[in-house]
């Protein structure tokens, strides 16, 4: 609250010469107040006004009070406002506001403001209104700000405008409450689909918000200095942004030293952001709390992970809870793990609810998984939605787990698109399909890949066929496809991808893939590896390769491991690999392979 109240000083009186080498010690002021207690000794109401106000000002009641007095008691409306002040101070409310009101009605905007105060203490609201409103209307930056903190308690639209007028006279908690409102306001008519895209007009990120943000953080206000931070970071000015949030976190900002030590992390320091998180968490910062958690964690000192994530949840932060569930279940302590999610789950954390519908599943118990798993899909986890379709799924419930594969998928799960793509390639809704494919395969997953490339092929018009060793033409889409699930190790892709470059006879393309595939266990990428080195004139590394098809389930494998043996005079190795294919199959290799083992066995009878 100020003290004086009135522009009038000592000086303005004209009755003393301003010194013109004042003493930069403090001498000055000491002079000064000797020549304003001469003047109010010798009857000077306006000196004795001053001189109470300088001692009011230093604590001294007992001395300020006569002065305040006797200068009221010759009209003076700034004695009365500080007298009002030091009553106030003395706890005598009620006496206090008697003098506000005599230096109010004689025009004391700062008296004004002190009575507003009070009444709206006292709850009459009526009569506060009114007295702030005389001190805003006289221009004074403490009356707007109390009024428009009046008129906002009740949802009154004027509240904006007295609160623009005490910003614009430097007060910075309403600086800083205007930027409130004006983001609170953009965001209301984004939700409204009025905001400013809507309209055609482009605003600057942050927007007149943020030179209220400036304004306040300027004059030292801390959550303006943190907002503003918060600002400059999600544009990418992260320079000025730890800034920011270095001064408000020096003025005590939990909240601002928290975000500092994120900043100082992405930036490769781990050690400062360590210093700043463990500043936040002492004062109090869950998320501070958790974050050395994490890093120590990360370090592999569980126990001092350990006891942060307590200190988070002490603070009120149920991450913590979850941070320490995530560590149990690490260390295969479960029954821990189990507590610690169930904890977190029940204050709404909705992935802890996830990950304890997880843990009761790998127990055995989807009875119990499957309303965790509900909970946390209805509060918007997105592995949940996944998680629910693959247990309808496994329980043959196709019809009820699409429809939580669909969610997941919306909010860009790749695997829950996969499986929407199945489905719909399923039921021959080929459009809808190859949409989600598309969004599951350029999400990174080899399988959507591969089925998209499927899709694609069956469109293809039959190409001509090539020789092996002519000139490769140009790769289609499909193509791409194929390659791209191929280059993630899916092995039928690599098969594919190698029968494709065979067509278009690039046969070292061809090897390589079948050769890829073969090793990585695919009996098909084996079989045609073979085909591919027999018809090169590599018959013996061909029949290693059939060899290991054959063994991993090839029939046709077999059957022309049975004719190499055949034709190189081995016939009872040849006979036991006819036997092979016949078991194997297809009925059109069983066949085969049944007439040339007669043939072999007659051949070693005879």
């Amino acid at each position: 609250m100020d003290v004086m109240g009135d522009k009038a000083t000592l000086l303005d009186t004209g009755r003393f010469v301003q010194p013109s080498d004042r003493d930069e010690t403090g001498d000055g002021e000491a002079v000064d107040e000797a020549r304003t207690r001469l003047a109010a000794q010798a009857g000077d109401v306006e000196a004795t006004s001053v001189l109470g106000a300088i001692l009011l000002r230093r604590g001294d009641l007992d001395g300020a009070e006569p002065l305040l007095r006797a200068a009221t008691a010759e009209g003076d409306r700034a004695a009365a406002n500080n007298l009002g002040v030091l009553l106030h101070q003395r706890g005598y409310t009620d006496e206090a506001a008697g003098w506000w009101r005599i230096a109010a009605v004689a025009g004391s905007a700062a008296a004004a403001h002190a009575l507003g105060r009070y009444h709206r203490e006292h709850g009459d609201e009526p009569a506060a209104e009114y007295w702030l409103r005389q001190s805003a209307e006289q221009g004074h930056a403490l009356g707007a700000y109390a009024l428009a903190d009046l008129l906002e308690h009740r949802g009154d639209t004027a509240a904006e405008r007295w609160m623009r007028s005490a910003a614009e006279r430097g007060h910075r908690e309403a600086a800083y409450r205007l930027a409130r409102a004006l983001d609170h306001k953009a965001a209301q008519e984004a939700q409204e689909g009025e905001s400013s895209a809507d309209n055609g007009v482009d605003v600057p990120a942050g927007g007149e918000s943020e030179q209220w943000y400036r304004q306040a953080a300027a004059r030292g206000h801390q959550r303006a200095a943190l907002q503003l931070g918060s600002i400059l970071e999600k544009r990418g000015e992260l320079k000025e942004a730890g800034r920011w949030y270095l001064t408000s976190a020096k003025d005590g900002e939990a909240r601002a030293a928290c975000a500092l030590g994120f900043l100082l992390r992405d930036a490769g320091d781990t050690e400062s952001a360590a210093v700043w998180w463990l500043r936040a968490a002492q004062d109090g910062d869950g998320n501070a709390a958790n974050a050395l958690g994490a890093l120590h964690a990360e370090r592999g000192e569980t126990q001092t992970a350990e006891r942060w994530y307590r200190a988070a949840m002490d603070a009120g932060d149920e991450n913590g809870a979850y941070n320490l569930g995530l560590l149990c279940a690490e260390q295969t302590r479960t029954a821990q793990a189990e507590q610690w999610y169930r904890r977190a789950a029940y204050a709404g954390h909705r992935e802890a609810a996830n990950a304890l519908a997880v843990l009761l599943l790998q127990g055995g118990d989807a009875t119990g998984a499957e309303p965790w798993f509900s909970k946390a899909a209805e509060a918007g986890s997105v592995d949940a939605a996944f998680n629910l379709g693959i247990l309808f799924a496994g329980r043959g419930e196709e019809a009820v787990a699409l429809p939580w594969y669909e969610r997941a998928a919306a909010a860009g799960h790749t695997e829950a698109a996969l499986q929407v793509g199945i489905a719909r390639l399923r039921d021959g809704d080929e459009r809808e399909a190859e949409r989600h494919l598309r969004c599951a395969a350029g999400g990174g997953s080899a399988e959507a890949a591969y089925r998209l490339a499927s899709v694609l092929d069956a469109r293809r018009p039959p190409t001509p066929a090539h020789e092996l060793g002519e000139q490769v033409h140009e790769k289609t889409e499909c193509e791409e496809w194929y390659e791209r699930a191929a280059s993630q190790g899916h092995r039928r892709a690599q098969v594919r991808v190698g029968m494709l470059a065979a067509a278009r006879g690039d046969v070292v393309e061809a090897a390589r893939w079948y050769r890829e595939a073969a090793e990585a266990g695919s009996r098909n990428g084996a079989f045609n590896l073979g085909l591919l080195l027999a018809r090169e004139g590599s018959e013996p590394e061909a029949a290693v390769w059939w060899a290991r098809a054959a063994d991993a389930g090839h029939g046709r494998a077999a059957l022309r491991l049975a004719l190499v043996y055949a034709r190189r005079g081995e016939l009872a190795e040849g006979q036991r690999w006819a036997d092979r294919a016949v078991t194997l199959g297809p009925g059109e290799v069983s066949e085969r392979a049944a007439r040339l083992r007669d043939a072999l066995r007659q051949e070693l009878t005879a």
